[in-house]
């Protein structure tokens, strides 16, 4: 690919040997400075296809030349520490800010002059508006993860963020999925694209994942968690539920049966999410998230997706179970459904183009065993679909397309609304 002696040696000392597909057609592509939109699914390497080039082709003491805008605080740190690894010259340096953070501190790390800035987007706009943020000279702009981002509202504060960057630029957009809007996105702002789809559309779910799902009374979900867990004995899984309250109690069930496990979901403070994300990578069994994990985090080792509550929308089962099976390792998803849900098993095997088996399991001996999700408090679950209500605060909720980035609603106009979704 003709890069930099020194830069194959940082990427040697982080043990990138050999490029993966998606670094090896987006690279040579990438550095030739045109417009790219890359269709391929997590856990493929896209970090590296973007941030090789930027590094390869920046310029010394050029400034603030390249943003990264990612749809999680999560993602965000996973990409900053890639940029300090392979940190060669003070040209290199990057900066990351997210919501939920101190904006004091992100703004004093942008007066360093940061080549690289890598955020989410309600930050980067109320940087942007606070005069901290000039994107008046990049050179590149990346957009991961653009389904998620879509998916979560974000696509106004896109559309915001990219008017505030140079027309001359070079945009790579990397995205699991293709939706139509994202296509219009790139349209608009993109010039003379080159499209490229790495790997099958089948592959989209990876197609090692073993699909298994039992059909299930509300009442007796956690039963059927518990019977899986002992059939199946997971190395390490992830399990997928609806809202921050459900976590929570699955996590304190669990603990009482004497399983333990790691919690993730936007109602912990962003150190607690660092240290859950650090002690699940360490060798913990389980970890209990909200949807706030299942894109763009890079974990080894992951055996079992469960989904303890099924989407109701086809697309974030495929981000979900693309947790397990990374780089072509084996893997199995479990879904329980409600009684009442037996139609999202059609909608998911007709997207993905999977057959899922049904499971019928052995729960008689968890019968008595209840997470208890709050009866009478406006929590709970009636066929393992979440009950809603309004108020609260706290970050990673989102409600009709408004989205909240760091503990408030941001929409592409700035304020207002105090009603969401608990997620």
């Amino acid at each position: 690919m003709n890069l930099k002696p020194e830069l194959v040696e940082a990427l040697k000392r982080i043990n990138f040997i050999k490029a993966t597909d998606v670094q090896e057609q987006v690279i040579p592509i990438a550095l030739t400075g045109k417009d790219v939109i890359v269709r391929a699914k997590t856990g493929t390497g896209k970090t590296g296809a973007f941030l090789i080039p930027i590094i390869q082709s920046g310029a010394a003491n050029e400034g603030t030349h390249a943003l990264v805008v990612v749809p999680t605080r999560e993602l965000a740190m996973q990409i900053y520490d890639f940029t300090r690894k392979l940190r060669l010259y003070q040209r290199e340096n990057a900066a990351v800010v997210y919501g939920g953070a101190s904006i004091n501190i992100q703004i004093q790390s942008l007066r360093h002059n940061p080549g690289i800035v890598i955020g989410t987007p309600g930050r980067i706009i109320d940087l942007i508006e606070r005069g901290a943020l000039d994107l008046s000279r990049i050179r590149f702009l990346v957009l991961d993860e653009a389904d998620t981002m879509l998916d979560m509202g974000f696509i106004d504060d896109i559309e915001f963020i990219m008017s505030k960057t140079p027309e001359r630029k070079q945009t790579l957009l990397f995205s699991a999925t293709m939706p139509e809007r994202i296509i219009n996105v790139a349209r608009r702002h993109m010039h003379e694209f080159s499209y490229m789809k790495i790997g099958n559309e089948e592959e989209l779910v990876v197609n090692k994942i073993k699909h298994y799902y039992c059909i299930s009374e509300g009442r007796f979900k956690f039963a059927n968690l518990l019977a899986y867990i002992k059939q199946f004995s997971p190395k390490k899984a992830i399990i997928f539920v609806q809202t921050q309250y459900a976590a929570d109690a699955i996590y304190n069930a669990l603990r009482k049966q004497g399983i333990e496990s790691i919690l993730l979901h936007g109602g912990l403070t962003q150190a607690k999410r660092e240290h859950s994300m650090r002690t699940f990578k360490r060798g913990a069994q389980f970890l209990i998230a909200t949807n706030i994990a299942a894109r763009g985090i890079d974990i080894e080792g992951i055996s079992d997706v469960i989904n303890f509550d099924i989407p109701e929308d086809p697309h974030v089962y495929v981000h979900r179970v693309g947790r397990s099976a990374r780089m072509n390792a084996d893997g199995k998803a479990f879904s329980i459904v409600g009684v009442n849900q037996k139609n999202l098993i059609r909608d998911i095997e007709y997207m993905t183009n999977v057959q899922m088996e049904r499971l019928t399991l052995d729960f008689e001996q968890f019968r008595d065993a209840r997470a208890f999700m709050g009866e009478g408090r406006g929590h709970g679950f009636d066929e393992g679909r979440p009950r809603f209500r309004g108020g609260g605060g706290g970050g990673g909720r989102f409600y009709r397309g408004g989205h909240q980035d760091n503990g408030r609603f941001r929409s592409h106009h700035g304020r207002g609304g105090n009603m969401h979704y608990r997620r």
